[in-house]
């Protein structure tokens, strides 16, 4: 128990420091959001701020957009990720068991996770551009809102699957060997040994692949915004934000949607924090 105790302390000692700087450099800008976001304040009229309370929440959750964009988001989260850990996880398994070329094989799996997501949906926009695309055909892909939604999703997947694929990977190192020949031995086949074996001992690093992975798809703006501006039904909470503080240079509401965007990422992380506790056998 002294033991524990002190393993502990030293734990909170070693990521202290750490944790207050990311503390102050998050809650700063948070709360100056929150403080904004009380206010009746628009750029068009910067002189004319006004304390209006919860006015601005009020007005965005009862307005159409917040919902929409909502939904739009969660349809492209789950999409998303969803893909990417099926995706990942097979990758994860081949670069785990390849034997002949390994360290090549990771190197190339990993070079879209290096390329700029910019870069990445500039060119799956132009590749899905109608006649002059190597994709698009005589068909305008983001012009409409599902086809919109395939090249937005397609840009994710291949740029992050690497990702999924490198946090699955780092969980299949740990198992070991002799596990899987035990179960050999005692007649468990490929399937029975992925199930039986191979899950439940990485179950700790896909909690965390899909919290890190949920959370910042969650807050998808830049694809959207290089690649539909928005448009066909395919705008979400982060571009609804942007819309509200560059373009309609409304600060209050922008900022009201920021934090409830914050809170949405929050209780996400809630969720999975919890859940990957009880896998650990702790306290929810």
């Amino acid at each position: 128990m002294n033991r524990a105790r002190t393993e502990q302390r030293l734990g909170w000692l070693m990521a202290g420091p750490a944790l207050l700087l990311m503390m102050a450099v998050t809650l700063v800008p948070v709360l100056r959001t929150a403080g904004l976001s009380l206010e009746n304040h628009s750029l068009s009229a910067p002189d004319e701020r006004a304390f209006a309370g919860l006015d601005n929440y009020g007005a965005i959750l009862a307005g159409q957009d917040w919902w929409r964009d909502l939904a739009s988001t969660a349809v492209l989260t789950v999409t998303s990720v969803g893909l990417e850990f099926v995706l990942g996880f097979a990758l994860a398994l081949a670069m785990h068991k390849v034997l002949w070329g390994r360290h090549l094989l990771r190197t190339v799996v990993l070079v879209p996770y290096a390329v700029l997501t910019v870069v990445s949906a500039f060119a799956f926009r132009f590749a899905f551009q109608p006649s002059v695309g190597f994709v698009g055909g005589d068909f305008n892909w983001l012009g409409e809102t599902w086809s919109a939604y395939t090249v937005i999703v397609l840009t994710e997947v291949w740029k992050t699957t690497p990702f999924m694929a490198l946090m699955l990977l780092a969980g299949l190192v740990t198992v070991p060997g002799e596990v899987y020949e035990a179960a050999r031995v005692d007649g468990a086949g490929a399937w029975q040994r992925f199930w039986r074996i191979t899950v439940p001992c990485v179950r700790p690093a896909i909690m965390v692949a899909l919290l890190f992975r949920t959370l910042d798809a969650f807050r998808i703006f830049d694809t959207v915004y290089i690649q539909t501006q928005g448009a066909v039904g395919t705008e979400t909470l982060s571009f609804l934000s942007y819309r509200f503080l560059i373009r309609d240079l409304e600060i209050g509401l922008g900022s009201a949607v920021s934090v409830l965007l914050f809170a949405c990422v929050a209780l996400i992380a809630s969720g999975f924090v919890r859940a990957f506790r009880s896998e650990l056998g702790g306290s929810p």
